[in-house]
């Protein structure tokens, strides 16, 4: 009689399975106006889709199936549930257009992952991003409310940035433009794994003083660096062809 043997990869597995939950309890808080523990869990959940990755590459199981677990718990936890929150915070009182512009969180991140898919080659390389990740656009939604939310409405004048914002997420998740994986330290210089904990620890205080709050900066200032990086390469390599073809 043979042994009953539990598969290694039911650890990234379950990882994923909590960052589904998590959204799920993100949609469930929003339904019920606690809006911040609603963004809250929107956090949780980018904890366990960052560690289920670690897992895999750890349990050595990484995998099509995983890859494809990750991508709906994703759509949950990073398209249904910023787009329902942000509708509930914000937009209901636009009624029809607000529907709309809420779902575009939804429906841009839903094309991303599907594009990021289909352009995988290999589930055991970690490549650059091409276009915003979707997570990113969801943390972004997440502490706007956690941060800017009094309990009744956006608080001004950062209720007049939301819309606009979240026709741009919506566009940067499905755009062609390159955002960076977190480094490997291992493959790092010494120096350069110095820079690395030195900046994260900066940051971390950064974070602790302001209560939270320089967070939501931190991520704005990486979604407008690979918006300007790309820019400056498409100018810089404009201008190099034109000075060749003269």
């Amino acid at each position: 009689m043979s042994k009953f043997k539990i598969p290694k990869s039911i650890i990234p597995n379950t990882a994923t399975c909590l960052n589904i939950f998590s959204g799920f309890l993100s949609i469930i808080f929003a339904s019920k106006g606690e809006f911040h523990l609603a963004a809250l869990f929107i956090f949780i959940a980018t904890f366990f889709d960052l560690i289920d990755g670690l897992l895999a590459r750890a349990t050595k199981t990484a995998s099509p199936f995983g890859v494809e677990l990750d991508s709906l718990a994703d759509v949950i936890s990073f398209g249904l549930a910023p787009a329902f929150l942000i509708y509930q915070a914000h937009f209901i009182k636009y009624d029809f257009w607000g529907i709309v512009l809420s779902s575009s969180v939804l429906i841009f991140g839903a094309l991303r992952l599907a594009r990021f898919n289909v352009q995988v080659e290999d589930i055991k390389i970690k490549q650059d991003f091409n276009g915003l990740p979707i997570p990113i656009s969801a943390l972004t939604l997440a502490s706007f409310v956690l941060f800017y939310y009094n309990g009744v409405n956006i608080v001004k004048p950062f209720n007049y940035f939301l819309l606009p914002s979240v026709v741009a997420l919506s566009l940067l998740m499905v755009s062609k433009i390159r955002y960076n994986t977190l480094p490997k330290m291992k493959y790092l210089k010494l120096l350069t794994k110095f820079s690395v904990y030195a900046t994260a620890i900066v940051l971390l205080v950064l974070v602790y003083l302001t209560n939270g709050e320089a967070f939501f900066y931190m991520i704005i200032f990486h979604i407008l660096f690979g918006l300007l990086r790309h820019l400056y390469f498409v100018l810089f390599n404009n201008s190099k062809l034109k000075m060749a073809n003269k």
